[in-house]
């Protein structure tokens, strides 16, 4: 068991480290209070390569293994949630997806120029009445001819008025819709610009207000029959995939929140002085501190661990699952924590521990919420949960 890290992990860690500290932390917090989304933000981590880490040269893309698009996610949120959303989405949710079940005229079409940053990709799934039940979507996709006509509304999309390509889910089953049976689901890649497709952001969110989060609104959207993602019926089966992965990114994202809530916590707890000693004297704050540090290493290597399966090519639902769990659930006590020690401070916007606070409370609801997680670790505890073999895996790391 190796746990050092490649050069080539390294040097891509620190891209995304200087990307983030020199060009993104300075202002930060302007952004975050004009709840404005930047987005010169993507054409400088196009520039990079950011935008194409994991997928293949031949799709125009930085090949690279998952444990670096975890390292990269980790080193991102550290400044702030909003950049890591743009990996979680753009990357895991779409390109990965288009990457292991989009057809070759589709990678070409698509995933080449989202790899290369010319086109920002997103995921479609959440509805206003549908979030944890996936199944309980309404958009409906009507065959007519050599089109599928698209009518519904998603929610809660990050990027939604920002991305150039959609992967969109509906019903094409619509008896399967009345059964719940998820077979009656499939899956579209969807453009901007055609006709009666629209979007809007959504304004005033408790975080991550320097990201862009919206809706999307298809109005009899004519979609071509080659845009069908996978075979028609796989949409659930293609949307749970694209969650193992957008999970893995939130995962390592917030395991990178943890580490600056708690480094941001010694250095206040080193300079801040009560009874005539460093506040990090007292044994309570050393308290917060200690689960800040044991948080941040288990956090690290279960979602090294998730990472590394991945790049073995294993099935890892459930290691990825229990990674976003836990890094979630630690992220929000170590940002709680972390107002704590600050105290007043801590209240006000002069320092980031509370917009730490504030953008960790939406992982523990976003790509399965921290309840949809328990019972998943729960039924595969108790034998009640067998993961059943796809058609189309993601490719392990051949390099």
């Amino acid at each position: 068991m190796d746990f050092s890290f490649t050069e080539e992990q390294l040097m891509i860690q620190k891209l995304a480290r200087e990307f983030a500290q020199k060009e993104i932390a300075p202002r930060i917090r302007d952004l975050d209070r004009a709840q404005t989304f930047d987005r010169n933000i993507l054409k400088k981590m196009a520039e990079l390569g950011l935008l194409g880490l994991t997928i293949p040269e031949e799709y125009g893309g930085v090949y690279c293994d998952y444990i670096t698009l975890g390292l990269v996610c980790e080193e991102l949120e550290y400044v702030d949630t909003s950049l890591r959303v743009i990996l979680s989405v753009h990357i895991g949710l779409n390109s990965l997806t288009l990457l292991t079940w989009g057809n070759d005229e589709q990678k070409r079409k698509y995933l080449i120029p989202q790899a290369k940053g010319e086109k920002i990709g997103t995921f479609g799934l959440t509805e206003p009445n549908a979030g944890s039940d996936a199944v309980a979507i309404e958009t409906k996709a009507e065959k007519k001819g050599d089109y599928y006509v698209l009518n519904g509304e998603k929610m809660w999309i990050s990027l939604a008025d920002v991305a150039d390509h959609f992967i969109i889910f509906a019903w094409t089953d619509w008896e399967k819709k009345k059964r719940r049976d998820h077979s009656g689901m499939s899956a579209f890649i969807v453009e901007r610009g055609m006709k009666g497709l629209e979007t809007g952001t959504i304004h005033n969110k408790l975080g991550i207000r320097a990201g862009n989060t919206g809706s999307i609104s298809l109005n009899d959207v004519e979609v071509p029959k080659e845009n069908l993602l996978g075979e028609e019926g796989e949409g659930f089966k293609i949307a749970m995939f694209a969650l193992d992965q957008g999970r893995y990114t939130v995962a390592a994202g917030a395991t990178g929140l943890i580490r600056a809530c708690l480094d941001f916590s010694v250095k206040y707890a080193n300079e801040r002085k009560t009874f005539g000693v460093p506040i990090g004297y007292h044994q309570l704050i050393k308290e917060m501190i200690c689960q800040m540090a044991v948080d941040y290493e288990i956090s690290r290597l279960l979602y090294l661990k998730a990472g590394w399966l991945k790049n073995k090519g294993i099935r890892n639902t459930r290691e990825t699952s229990m990674a976003k769990y836990y890094a979630c659930e630690a992220a929000e006590r170590a940002a709680s924590n972390a107002v704590q020690i600050y105290g007043a401070y801590g209240y006000s916007d002069e320092y980031p521990v509370e917009r730490f606070y504030r953008n960790a409370k939406g992982a523990q609801i976003y790509e399965g919420s921290r309840e949809i997680h328990k019972i998943l670790q729960a039924d595969y505890a108790l034998g009640l949960r067998v993961d059943k073999p796809l058609r189309c895996n993601l490719p392990p790391y051949k390099g």
